[in-house]
């Protein structure tokens, strides 16, 4: 098994709330990737949202290979987003991305 940062980026179409942001981060915080060496040395952040709703998700996954890492991350984003109240069509995600690998 392998660890690999992946970020999912996305778009809120909806201005998203203070609680709304906090309960995103909430539910992701397991797989937050300050645990990684990248995510320390980088100072990565599970959320960013930019001005114009644009947001990106930085997850650590375990996986065997990195398809299968992007993969549980797009489902794990997903599920954060329900669990916060926002439904899929209002934040669509975008194709995810390796954005590091912590052997």
């Amino acid at each position: 098994m392998t660890t690999f940062v992946i970020s999912v980026p996305g778009t809120f179409v909806h201005e998203v709330t203070a609680a709304e942001r906090a309960a995103v981060v909430a539910y992701l915080r397991p797989s937050d990737p300050q645990h990684t060496a990248l995510g320390q040395l980088e100072e990565l952040d599970i959320l960013t949202v930019h001005d114009n709703g644009t947001f990106t998700l930085r997850l650590e996954m375990e996986a065997d290979d990195s398809q299968s890492a992007e993969r549980h991350a797009k489902r794990v984003a997903a599920a954060a987003l329900r669990e916060a109240g926002i439904a899929e069509d209002q934040a669509p995600l975008g194709p995810t991305a390796v954005t590091g690998i912590d052997t």
